[in-house]
């Protein structure tokens, strides 16, 4: 025993005689030499934007198509999303990635003064733009979040920054996205290799950055207290001031990361994902049977390989086809017979493409989102122009976003009639089998607005569901198995880590804003 202990003794004693020389050198050995301490804007932008989305398209997948009724899980395990009943460590994912996201996007804005002054502009207004669209991100899932002094533990050595209001955050993210407009005006092209949505065309992103203004002003209108001041804002960029703030005007305008296949901008979908999982949930009843119904050129069911059936991702068969329905009782779900992300084949010599590997998924804002913004707009009287011509615009144009080549497309079931223009009530009746009408009264405007939103906004991170919590609709069937008194959660609960890593500032928050629970309305949520 005493020898053991000798020999320990011998050992320990070695150790911190050798620590010193061990000390010697530790800074440059754990230096990267490969990278710079401050990297350039053009070697931030594209990794950030590959994480953000990838962790978009996670959440969009597994929680908000379950919420929003596009998919069904079918599981009757305890605590499934999609019976409004969710587990707290579901906050994590999105909370932990968005803010490290930020920490590199706030750097893009800093690390501006090596490179040229114009190019300077364009990556800060960049910065702007996406930090504006992460945070609302962030605010919209969670509620009052820290903003002014998050991400500042390096630089401030603010290691629990302040939660703060909703309110307060979405007044600086208007003045960020102003000030970006400002600095679009001069701002030069970047380097197109570090700008894998737009290959750094300024102009892009400022039409990126004033539609997204549109978006976030909208979402917050309802607000009595600032209702006024928005509305006012809503018109001085659509009608007044138009040319001071340019938007998107067309699909190929639309934000989207499309992915390539090659190395870093291969599918977050293929990465993760093995191909039976991700197969797995039904499509929802609510999501397909109508198009089913209205004949959509998005579920064409023929034997030609036109990409609706595989973007959308119905397998093969007949339209005899049905969704599953949403919250069932547990035990009482249906067997579904229409695959969600299909690899089928159409026929033996056509291949489909599947969602998983489809370059368009990486979606942050499309052209027909601006266009049901505007009809929303238009139908309460708040901006010039037909309501139901906006409607049909982004009606005609989420549908070729997906088919592009639409309705040029031999599989179409009625040839194209040039005579029918997309105002008439003609160009509905053709496109979508006369199903639909737009509605006479604010309500069923509406409702004839969200449906058709709602399927614009397919993908598009979790804004199915944060309108739906805006507005009340498209109106969801709700099954008798829905947790939570059968009302949609208004929010995600903080990460249960956020209480013991911040403790004090956990705690005024929880005071201010409400329960840290599921069902505590965010701020614009309120009355």
């Amino acid at each position: 025993m005493k020898k053991l202990t000798y020999k320990i003794i011998g050992i320990l004693t070695a150790f911190v005689m050798v620590l010193p020389s061990c000390k010697d050198g530790f800074e440059e050995l754990n230096t990267d030499k490969n990278g710079a301490p401050d990297a350039l804007p053009s070697q931030l932008l594209a990794p950030a934007l590959v994480n953000i989305l990838s962790t978009n398209m996670q959440r969009n997948r597994n929680f908000n198509n379950e919420l929003m009724q596009v998919t069904v899980n079918q599981n009757d395990d305890d605590q499934t999303i999609f019976r409004y009943d969710f587990r707290r460590s579901t906050s994590d994912f999105t909370w932990n990635n968005w803010y490290l996201q930020l920490t590199n996007l706030k750097d893009v804005y800093k690390n501006t003064e090596k490179i040229p002054v114009n190019e300077a502009k364009t990556y800060k207004a960049i910065s702007l733009i996406l930090q504006s669209w992460t945070y609302s991100l962030l605010t919209d899932t969670y509620g009052d979040v820290p903003y002014f002094e998050s991400n500042a533990a390096k630089d401030g050595a603010i290691y629990e920054p302040k939660f703060d209001k909703q309110k307060a955050i979405y007044t600086d993210i208007f003045l960020k996205l102003e000030e970006a407009n400002e600095l679009l005006k001069t701002g030069a092209a970047v380097a197109a290799s570090s700008d894998p949505v737009y290959g750094g065309v300024a102009a892009a992103w400022r039409r990126l950055g004033n539609s997204l203004y549109l978006r976030l002003l909208l979402r917050i209108s309802g607000k009595a207290e600032v209702a006024t001041e928005v509305i006012a804002k809503i018109k001085d960029i659509v009608d007044t001031n138009s040319a001071n703030y340019p938007r998107i005007t067309n699909n190929a305008q639309s934000a989207i990361l499309k992915w390539t296949g090659a190395g870093a901008y291969t599918s977050p979908y293929m990465l993760s994902v093995r191909a039976q999982d991700f197969r797995a949930p039904a499509i929802c009843s609510f999501f397909i049977d109508p198009l089913r119904n209205w004949f959509s050129p998005l579920i064409n069911l023929g034997t030609y390989g036109v990409n609706g059936i595989c973007r959308l991702g119905i397998s093969p068969g007949t339209r005899t086809f049905t969704g599953v329905p949403s919250g069932y009782i547990p035990g009482q779900g249906v067997e579904k017979n229409a695959y969600f992300y299909s690899y089928d084949q159409l026929s033996n010599s056509i291949p489909v493409t599947s969602l998983q590997n489809d370059g368009m998924t990486g979606m942050i804002m499309n052209f027909s989102e601006v266009q049901f913004i505007l009809a929303e707009c238009a139908a309460k009287g708040w901006i010039s122009g037909s309501a139901e011509n906006f409607w049909k615009t982004g009606i005609l144009n989420y549908i070729t976003l997906w088919l592009p080549n639409w309705p040029n497309a031999t599989a179409l079931n009625t040839p194209p009639n040039p005579a029918v223009t997309i105002t008439s009530q003609a160009f509905i009746d053709y496109l979508i089998g006369g199903d639909i009408l737009f509605g006479s009264t604010l309500p069923e405007q509406m409702q004839s607005i969200h449906l058709q939103k709602y399927y614009s906004m397919f993908l598009v991170d979790m804004q199915q569901w944060f309108e739906y919590r805006r507005t009340g609709y498209p109106v969801l069937p709700k099954g008798s198995g829905l947790k939570n008194n059968q009302v949609m959660p208004a929010r995600m609960t903080y990460p249960v880590y956020v209480e013991s890593a911040n403790p004090t500032n956990y705690k005024l928050a929880v005071a201010e804003q409400g329960p840290d629970h599921i069902s505590t309305q965010v701020w614009w949520q309120k009355p």
